[in-house]
């Protein structure tokens, strides 16, 4: 055995691509039922990743990706609201 950490990686919903979780982005789904970014990647509650990248948030809300994720409806507002954090962070 190395003494090396493995490296955890995560899918992204958008590109599918396996990723290291300290590069992704965390959307989060809480006991109430809301749908937030999670920049600290700690809230509790169902987590589904994303690539930290402009084309995969936005490929987020074209397909409704959300609503796969946590197999629940999911408002247009909640997609814009994602957006509009993602792009307040850059």
């Amino acid at each position: 055995m190395s003494g090396q950490k493995k490296i955890p990686l995560r899918m992204c919903i958008a590109c599918r691509e396996g990723i290291p979780k300290m590069q992704m982005l965390r959307v989060v789904k809480n006991a109430d039922g809301e749908i937030k970014l999670d920049f600290s990647g700690k809230l509790p509650g169902r987590g589904a990743y994303l690539c930290n990248n402009e084309a995969c948030v936005k490929k987020l809300r074209k397909q409704r990706l959300l609503h796969k994720a946590f197999s629940a409806d999911v408002s247009e507002e909640v997609y814009l609201r994602i957006e509009e954090e993602f792009l307040a962070k850059k």
